[in-house]
C-alpha cells in the first residue's frame, strides 16, 4: 500500500486537517493507495507555488532547462519498474502496459529537452519606416494539467513536459485513479532539480474534483489549463475555463474507425486492429471501436481477427504476462456488456468473447453493426471491437464520419493515393493509412476534432499552446505622426 502526500513549492505535505482518501485495487478490492485529499485551499497554495518559482524558472537558459529535463527523464526510466508497480495496483494494467508508459513518457521529457530551443519568434515586416516590429514567444505562467488513469505516465508527463520546457512552471492535478503513479512524476522531476515550486502535484478526494478544479482554474496566476479524458468532464473543464477566460487544450473520447478496402493487405489490418482494439484492454482514447470493412472482404477478415482475438491472453496481470489485464472497475464490465446486448438484441452477432472474471474481461468482436445501435456510437472504452460492412470507399467514409467524436482513424489499403484522398476526408485529428488507430509520438501534433477536443499536444504545436505570442516593436529612426 502507498501513502501519498501533495507535493507543493518545497515539501511534501498532509492535506488541510490531514483528510485522505483511498484507491482500491480493482482486482482485489484491496486498499492500493491512501492520499492526501487535497481541499481548494490546497490548491490555491499550489498555484502560488507555482507563482513564486516562475520569474527563476522562465530566466533559466534554455540549455539549462534542457539538462534538467533530460535528467529527469534519465530518472524516470530508471523507476520503470515501481511505475508498473504502482499502475498494476491502481488501475489493473499490465506490467508491459506500465512500462510501455514510462518509455514513452521519458521520450516526451526528452522531446521536450529539445524544445527549449524552439522557443522562436521572427521579424515581421512593418509598415512604418525605422520600426523593427518581432513577433515572440514567452512563457505564459503558470500551467494546470489534468491527466487521466488510463496511460497515467505517458499523460500526466504529456501534461507538463512541454509547459516546463517553454518556461512555465506547473500544476499536475493527479487523476483519483491513480494518485501515487502521478504523484510519482513529481518526485521525478524534484528529484532532477528543476527547483522548488516548479512542479506542483495536487490528489484529491472524487467528491472535491469539481471544487479542485475550479480552485485551481480559476487561481489569477494560472494561466493556461490542459485536460485530457471524457468529453462528459471535458465540457466541465471548457465551462470553468470560460468563466475565468483562461484557454484549455482538450484532448478528449474517441470512437475510431479503421476502414479496411477490398485492396487491403488482411493481415496487416488485422494485427493493426488487435493491437489498437486490445492494448490496454482497449482504455486507450485512440482505441479502434469500429472497423468498416468492404463487404468483399469482411467474411476473411472477421475469421481472421476471431483467429487472433480468442488466443489473447488475459488474466491477473500480478501472476504473469498476459494481453488483456483487469479493466480499471467493474463499472467498465458492465458498460461493454450492455452495448454488446443492445447490439445483439438488434442483429449483431458476437463472434468470440463477451465472458469476464471480475475485472478480467475477453477480448469481444461483434459483426454485423449497424449505426443504429449503441454499440456503433458510443464510447466502450473496454476489450472489443465491432465490424461493420459496407458496399463501397465511399459509404465507409460516411461511416467513418457518421460520430460525434474525431480523434484518430486509420485507412487499409494498397492504393496509397486513393487513401490519402480518403484520409482527407475524414472528420479527425489523426488519419493514419496502413497502421493502427493507436500511435503516439513526442513530437507529433496530437489532438482531435469535434467532441474529441481541441488544441494539439506535440512538437512546435504544444510550444504554440504554452507560450504567449507578443508582438514587440524597436523604432530606429524617427517617427511621424499625423499632427
Amino acid at each position: 500500500m502507498q501513502t501519498v502526500q501533495l507535493l507543493i513549492g518545497d515539501s511534501d505535505r498532509p492535506a488541510s486537517g490531514a483528510a485522505t482518501f483511498v484507491r482500491a485495487n480493482p482486482l482485489t478490492g484491496e486498499v492500493a493507495t491512501t492520499a492526501a485529499a487535497a481541499s481548494p485551499d490546497d490548491a490555491r497554495a499550489a498555484a502560488e507555488a507555482a507563482a513564486a518559482a516562475f520569474p527563476k524558472w522562465s530566466a533559466l537558459g534554455p540549455n539549462a532547462r534542457r539538462a534538467l529535463l533530460n535528467k529527469a527523464a534519465d530518472l524516470l526510466a530508471a523507476r520503470a519498474e515501481e511505475f508498473a508497480t504502482l499502475m498494476m495496483a491502481e488501475t489493473g494494467a499490465t506490467a508491459a502496459w506500465g512500462h510501455f508508459n514510462v518509455q514513452l513518457a521519458a521520450g516526451m521529457l526528452r522531446e521536450a529537452a529539445a524544445l527549449t530551443t524552439q522557443v522562436t519568434g521572427e521579424v515581421v515586416p512593418s509598415d512604418v519606416p525605422g520600426s523593427l516590429a518581432m513577433a515572440i514567444r514567452q512563457p505564459v505562467g503558470v500551467v494546470l494539467g489534468i491527466a487521466p488513469w488510463n496511460a497515467p505516465v505517458i499523460l500526466g508527463v504529456r501534461a507538463i513536459a512541454t509547459p516546463l520546457a517553454c518556461g512555465n512552471t506547473v500544476i499536475l492535478k493527479a487523476s483519483e485513479v491513480c494518485p501515487a503513479t502521478h504523484r510519482l512524476i513529481g518526485t521525478v522531476l524534484r528529484e532532477a532539480g528543476l527547483g522548488d515550486g516548479v512542479v506542483n502535484v495536487i490528489t484529491h478526494d472524487p467528491k472535491d474534483a469539481g471544487a479542485v478544479s475550479e480552485a485551481l482554474i480559476g487561481h489569477p496566476a494560472v494561466r493556461r489549463v490542459n485536460f485530457t479524458g471524457s468529453t462528459r468532464v471535458g465540457k466541465l473543464i471548457a465551462q470553468t475555463a470560460a468563466k475565468y477566460l483562461k484557454p484549455v487544450l482538450l484532448e478528449l473520447g474517441g470512437k475510431a474507425p479503421l476502414i479496411v478496402l477490398e485492396d487491403a493487405d488482411l493481415d496487416a489490418a488485422v494485427n493493426a486492429t488487435v493491437f489498437g482494439a486490445y492494448a490496454n484492454s482497449g482504455q486507450i482514447c485512440m482505441s479502434t471501436e469500429r472497423v468498416i470493412v468492404h463487404e468483399a472482404v469482411a467474411d476473411e477478415f472477421a475469421a481472421r481477427l476471431v483467429r487472433r482475438v480468442a488466443e489473447l491472453p488475459a488474466g491477473d496481470p500480478r501472476q504473469g504476462p498476459v494481453v488483456l489485464g483487469s479493466v480499471v472497475d467493474r463499472t467498465t464490465v458492465e458498460r461493454v456488456q450492455q452495448l454488446v446486448e443492445d447490439a445483439v438484441s438488434q442483429g449483431a452477432k458476437v463472434l468470440t468473447g463477451g465472458t469476464a472474471e471480475g475485472t478480467v474481461m475477453q477480448g469481444i468482436v461483434v459483426d454485423h453493426v449497424t449505426p443504429a445501435m449503441r454499440l456503433f456510437r458510443e464510447e466502450s472504452f473496454g476489450p472489443q471491437v465491432s465490424i461493420t460492412r459496407v458496399k463501397s470507399a465511399d459509404e465507409a467514409v460516411q461511416l467513418a464520419n457518421d460520430t460525434e467524436y474525431g480523434l484518430s482513424a486509420a485507412i487499409f489499403s494498397r492504393d496509397i493515393a486513393k487513401a490519402l484522398e480518403l484520409a482527407k476526408r475524414i472528420d479527425s485529428g489523426i488519419c493514419h493509412i496502413n497502421g493502427p488507430t493507436v500511435h503516439d509520438e513526442a513530437q507529433m501534433p496530437f489532438g482531435g476534432v469535434k467532441a474529441s477536443g481541441y488544441g494539439r499536444f506535440g512538437g512546435k504545436a504544444g510550444v504554440a499552446e504554452f507560450t504567449e505570442l507578443r508582438w514587440i516593436t524597436i523604432q530606429t529612426g524617427p517617427r511621424q505622426y499625423p499632427f
